[in-house]
């Protein structure tokens, strides 16, 4: 008995209730999102340097909703890539990228809410400043991602006893072995959760502190 059949993605109320909640997520995220982008931009006393952050995190957030949960549906329901080769390379990259620009937005709020609280600095960044910092922060995100577009194989593969040919996307390392794969992993373990985790700690402690 083929092992796919008794894939519980395949049963039809798994699927509905896959279709309901992603569709769900992507409307809600769209909804929420694009209204935090338009309050900032709308009113002017909502422009302060925390909220143009905000509106990144949005941004990132938007990204997630249109790039990647669409193709993640449809995906798992299919058990096929149906989207090509270009797009087997930017929706892992465009899902990595918004994760890396949320993680560094935050780290970002936190430091900033640390130099003006802990040091008493009355003159917080200015919207030039805020704006270099943003895009520094996507630079940076895209290139810590770029590795999840450059190394990803699009193939077609048979599959014999049910005379059936997919496509599938996955990730091809060099010298197709799992070396590169599990040190990329350990680095942005290191780099995505432990190193922005210690230095929001940090910060929030320190702050925590100084009002107590």
């Amino acid at each position: 008995k083929p092992a796919f059949v008794d894939d519980i993605t395949k049963h039809p109320s798994v699927q509905i209730s896959l279709i309901f909640a992603y569709s769900l997520i992507i409307l809600l995220g769209l909804v929420g999102n694009t209204l935090v982008i338009y309050m900032i931009i709308l009113y002017r006393n909502m422009r302060t340097v925390t909220n143009y952050f905000i509106a990144n995190l949005a941004l990132a957030d938007l990204m997630v909703d249109t790039v990647c949960l669409p193709f993640t549906l449809v995906y798992t329901l299919l058990d096929e890539w149906k989207f090509g080769a270009v797009m087997c390379h930017m929706v892992p990259y465009g899902q990595a990228l918004s994760v890396h620009v949320s993680i560094l937005t935050l780290t970002v709020i936190a430091l900033e809410r640390y130099r003006c609280i802990v040091f008493h600095l009355g003159q917080r960044l200015n919207r030039c400043t805020s704006f270099i910092i943003i895009g520094l922060t996507w630079a940076l995100a895209a290139i810590l991602a770029g590795p999840l577009a450059i190394f990803r194989e699009y193939r077609h593969e048979e599959i014999p006893y049910i005379d059936l040919r997919i496509s599938v996307c996955s990730e091809k390392w060099p010298n197709s072995t799992n070396r590169d794969a599990v040190i990329y992993s350990l680095s942005m373990l290191l780099l995505q959760y432990v190193v922005p985790l210690a230095i929001i700690s940090y910060a929030y402690v320190c702050i925590w502190i100084k009002l107590k």
